[in-house]
């Protein structure tokens, strides 16, 4: 299963991102990346970024809030009169 089917291109947009900022900052690689494929990718973070996000190994997650449903909003309404 690919891993950019469970996010938005704008969490995905996000996560790499941020991963390619800890990168550029000095965070180590979390996959194996051979001399040769970081002068392939002209050293750049994001496209290291975008490998490890597509392992699926960015240790980044995302909250997402669930939709309120009807029989949550009554019970609520419920407990609040008592």
């Amino acid at each position: 299963m690919d891993e950019a089917e469970n996010y938005t291109k704008y969490e995905m947009a996000r996560i790499l991102g941020a991963r390619s900022l800890q990168i550029s900052m000095g965070a180590p690689f979390l996959i194996k990346v051979s001399e040769k494929e970081l002068e392939e990718v002209k050293y750049n973070p994001i496209e290291i970024a975008k490998r490890e996000f597509k392992e699926g190994i960015i240790p980044i997650t995302v909250k997402k809030p669930f939709p309120k449903s009807e029989e949550f909003e009554k019970s609520k309404e419920k407990k609040a009169k008592e």
